[in-house]
């Protein structure tokens, strides 16, 4: 099983490709996809939306033809909030794979929301299969998604207010944690995902 780690300049690649070398998969770091074949794609992203959205631009066009043909992809971070339409943070557009909008947290609340937290799990998703309650993950932001359809979101997690921490829509996928720094749990999720490559 071959995945494609985005590198379009934004983060630290090198846990993730780790991780996911760690589970048996063949990673390639890889900042052009273009004319390649993958049975998945993870992006991965740390920073600011408008930074990360205009260094994906190369990248947009193959990212939707290879998701269009039905090749999971698992967005991490800020790579799940660039699978939005846009952001409150800055201008520039998301890839628009799901629908909705990228918000600050809540002024009351220390920002960022740095540290480990759990999920309230809402929906029955195979990218948690194993995954309860009880399991913490490990966050680093301060801006959250607010999908357009509730229905994508798998999990929630609370700081200051519940927001969408696992969202999923056909082959399209998203958490706001970082799986590649959660232990157990995290690496977990990362087998559910090389599992949804397989089938």
């Amino acid at each position: 099983m071959k995945v494609a780690v985005l590198d379009y300049g934004i983060g630290n690649l090198f846990s993730i490709k780790h991780s996911l070398q760690k589970i048996g998969l063949n990673v390639e770091v890889t900042s052009s996809i273009k004319g390649y074949e993958y049975d998945g794609i993870v992006l991965p992203g740390v920073g600011n939306f408008k930074a990360g959205a205009k260094s994906l631009g190369p990248l947009r066009e193959d990212i939707i033809r290879l998701t269009g043909s039905g090749v999971p992809l698992l967005g991490i971070c800020l790579g799940m909030q660039l699978l939005f339409e846009e952001s409150q943070e800055s201008n520039g557009g998301g890839l628009a794979l799901l629908r909705g909008k990228i918000i600050r947290l809540p002024k009351d609340v220390k920002t960022p929301h740095m540290g480990w937290n759990n999920l309230h799990i809402i929906a029955d998703n195979e990218i948690l299969d194993g995954i309860d309650e009880r399991d913490y993950f490990y966050f680093v932001h301060s801006y959250y998604a607010r999908p357009v359809d509730r229905s994508v979101i798998v999990a929630e997690t609370e700081y200051g207010i519940r927001f969408a921490s696992v969202v999923a829509e056909g082959n399209i996928y998203g958490t706001q944690f970082h799986p590649e720094k959660s232990g157990r749990s995290g690496c977990r999720i990362l087998r559910n995902f090389m599992m949804i490559m397989k089938r």
